[in-house]
């Protein structure tokens, strides 16, 4: 049979190399092509030592060969490993993802502190601000961001991408979303480890199609483990946002969330902390706060740690009535709780800018497509 080293390389590019959302031959792992007769060496790097992940390249690049060239070529793989040095051998860093300029980690150290329904509102906020913004759910064991923007029913399509085939997300009002809730059945509980769990959120990651995006906004379960380890492995985390809210039992866990971002090897910049659920205010007495759960707990926490405090959100039955009804009330337009999400956004875009500011040049991300956010 007749063929070309090109059309070596061509049935290459429909492998994906490991955690990148690239072929092989675009994340430049292949290094040699040799064909001659029937016989082809492919001499390939990669950055895993284990057995497994060396077996398994050899094995996707023999399919891919005679799959897409021909059955009968005697293909050899010579599997090179090099793992890269970082400045910081300790530091835990991810990759970057083409086309999304900033990934946000929402996360709480408790549960129930309306840690969704921040992200979800903060996602509109930014939509309307004029931002290109996707959400990831990350929540694995009680994802909700496809209740909260009104999309259970659909389900993610198919779509080739060069040669690969990849997730679209799910879109609804002006932001993209994929979320574990879209593959699991709501009336069953997600019984994982932590790997299962890990390995599924790499898939949304990285075999999504999320296009150009100037946010990522990842809405991770409450607490510290697997799933938010597994992360900062995964993408390069721009900063953090926790929510808490004012009452000490929520703050003591808020506190270990910051720590857990500030360890040496995570690294990565909290920009702030929003207190939720601040004070209630009943819709007859609009005027009126009643502080149930504390006052000004999450901003004593902020100024105690030496963070920013991004801002208060109030304890207002519509909040809850418009995430139930799957329509966030950041939507509003001119209401008092519309003003209140538009500024906790603002002043995550502010410290934002303020942490690309000490960034090396070639990592610095720009935003001026939005008035009322500064550098201070």
């Amino acid at each position: 049979m007749s063929f070309k080293k090109q059309d070596i390389y061509k049935a290459l590019e429909t492998i994906t190399a490991p955690g990148e959302g690239k072929s092989l031959v675009e994340n430049e792992n292949i290094k040699n092509v040799v064909a001659f007769g029937e016989e082809v060496i492919v001499d390939v790097t990669i950055s895993n030592p284990s057995l497994q992940a060396k077996k398994k390249v050899e094995v996707e690049i023999m399919k891919a060969i005679h799959e897409h060239v021909g059955q009968k070529i005697d293909v050899k793989v010579n599997v090179k490993v090099e793992v890269q040095q970082k400045e910081n051998p300790n530091q835990i860093r991810g990759k970057e993802i083409p086309n999304i300029q900033n990934i946000i980690a929402v996360a709480s150290g408790k549960g129930g502190v309306g840690k969704s329904t921040i992200t979800s509102n903060m996602a509109v906020s930014l939509a309307k601000m004029g931002f290109k913004v996707g959400v990831l759910d990350a929540d694995v064991y009680g994802p909700s961001q496809h209740l909260m923007f009104n999309v259970e029913s659909e389900k993610p399509l198919a779509v080739n991408v060069n040669g690969r085939s990849k997730m679209k997300p799910v879109e609804s009002y002006g932001v993209k979303l994929l979320s574990l809730g879209f593959f699991t059945d709501p009336s069953q509980a997600v019984i994982w480890r932590g790997p299962m769990a890990s390995k599924a959120l790499n898939q949304l990651i990285f075999d999504a199609d999320w296009g150009e995006l100037d946010f990522l906004l990842i809405d991770l379960p409450p607490g510290t483990g697997d799933v938010h380890l597994s992360i900062v492995q995964a993408v390069p985390i721009n900063g953090a946002v926790v929510v808490s809210t004012p009452q000490n039992i929520a703050l003591a866990d808020a506190k270990k969330g910051v720590a857990m971002f500030q360890q040496e090897s995570i690294n990565v910049p909290v920009l702030g902390i929003v207190e939720n659920m601040a004070y209630f205010t009943p819709a007859e007495l609009p005027d009126n706060k009643y502080y149930i759960f504390g006052e000004g707990g999450a901003k004593n926490l902020a100024e105690d740690i030496k963070t920013s405090f991004l801002g208060e959100i109030p304890l207002v039955q519509s909040i809850r009535e418009a995430g139930d009804a799957g329509h966030p009330v950041a939507l509003q337009n001119d209401t008092p709780l519309e003003k209140a999400f538009t500024d906790v956004t603002k002043e995550m875009v502010s410290e934002l800018l303020k942490r690309n500011a000490n960034l090396p040049p070639t990592e610095v991300v720009r935003i001026t497509t939005m008035s009322g956010c500064s550098t201070k």
